[in-house]
């Protein structure tokens, strides 16, 4: 099946889209890896959601033909300063976290993915935020202009990032966006992640 990208429209999700969303989640981990069924995904989303961290305009859906294939969400993330935690609030951060992110699995590698992040971006950069991060893997992220966040002084500590630095990855919104941004990325506001 050959997929026409440029007919692909990103929109902002509402709550109708919910149910789609998780059947969509579900299938996109159940299908398309090999460390989760989803589940643990459509709780992550519902805990973002739940949360002082959670940017409405900034969670999308992708449709293609009127059917929802894909969906991700950017919410505020901020950086802990030290290892073990100690982050302030949302309104402390001007940097954004890029996750989960799904695709339909009857669309998986077919460039639907790459649009929706590129399409992303440009909303958060629209948005006036500084920075993303992302973990995830970095030869897709790297397409897509990710870079290690270590390069950056922005390190993880814990998870999959800790066996392979290069799968925490972020990206400057515009030149020197970054600069003087430091700390550790640690994912203790949320039970799921």
């Amino acid at each position: 099946m050959k997929t026409d990208i440029n007919n692909l429209t990103i929109r902002p999700e509402t709550h109708r889209d919910y149910k789609d969303i998780v059947s969509l989640v579900l299938r996109s981990f159940g299908e398309g890896t090999d460390y989760s069924d989803g589940t643990d995904i459509v709780a992550l989303i519902e805990e973002i959601r739940d949360s002082e961290y959670y940017i409405p305009a900034l969670s999308f859906v992708a449709e293609l033909d009127g059917k929802i294939v894909g969906h991700f969400l950017f919410s505020r993330f901020p950086l802990s300063e030290t290892p073990g935690g100690s982050h302030g609030g949302a309104n402390d951060t001007d940097i954004v976290m890029l996750a989960p992110v799904s695709v339909h699995a009857d669309y998986l590698r077919h460039g639907i993915g790459s649009e929706m992040i590129r399409l992303g971006i440009e909303k958060v950069k629209e948005a006036g935020f500084n920075g993303i991060i992302v973990e995830g893997n970095y030869l897709f992220y790297n397409t897509v202009g990710f870079r290690t966040s270590s390069e950056y002084g922005i390190f993880p500590v814990s998870g999959y990032p800790m066996t392979e630095p290069r799968c925490q990855m972020c990206m400057e919104t515009h030149d020197g966006s970054l600069k003087g941004k430091c700390g550790y990325v640690v994912y203790d506001m949320y039970y799921n992640a």
